[in-house]
């Protein structure tokens, strides 16, 4: 299905890019998704959209293989790179889930502003990407997830979440297709 609309009560969701996620390895070059995250947010500024930095600092309790039990994660690990910049409307999101609608209130912010489209960017395509992807979808939210806007450790599960999960949850975009429907590029300016 074409993306056809991005219309201007939509949210623009950067999942995950802070200093502790950007600096582990990735299956396309880290500094590329971010510079693509980075025209977005600055797209999403300029028209007056909602822009959101959802950012992890830690676990939650549950055990898991990988760990047992809740870790915290010490500064600057959750610091949001700069490259993204920031403003006064933006809404900013310190959680320790997948999803960045997970116990943070952000459902009930987008809903007071009228949000019912959510553009998806960030880390990682098959974590915190895919499940604020499904929250937003299971919430009612029209999806488009920007699939060169988004990584992952692993290119196949990037790849499978790309390919298989996001289009029975809403739409896969290039940066480009979204920026033509938000407004002109902000290097065109």
């Amino acid at each position: 299905m074409t993306l056809e609309e991005i219309p201007a009560t939509s949210a623009l969701l950067v999942v995950d890019l802070q200093h502790g996620t950007t600096s582990a390895p990735s299956a396309h070059p880290i500094d590329e998704i971010v510079a693509r995250a980075a025209r977005l947010t600055d797209a999403w500024r300029r028209t007056g959209r909602t822009v959101v930095l959802a950012s992890v600092d830690g676990t939650p309790p549950g055990r898991t293989t990988y760990q047992d039990g809740a870790q915290n994660w010490p500064e600057p690990f959750a610091t949001v790179r700069p490259e993204l910049g920031s403003d006064p409307d933006d809404v900013r999101v310190v959680r320790r889930s997948w999803s960045a609608l997970a116990g943070t209130g952000l459902h009930e912010e987008l809903a007071a502003r009228g949000v019912q489209q959510v553009v998806v960017v960030g880390l990682a395509t098959s974590f915190g990407v895919e499940s604020t992807a499904r929250a937003s979808y299971d919430l009612g939210y029209d999806v488009v997830v920007v699939s060169d806007a988004v990584t992952d450790r692993s290119r196949e599960a990037h790849d499978h979440v790309l390919s298989r999960v996001v289009p029975g949850l809403g739409r896969v975009a290039r940066t480009d297709e979204v920026l033509a429907l938000v407004g002109r590029p902000p290097f065109l300016d």
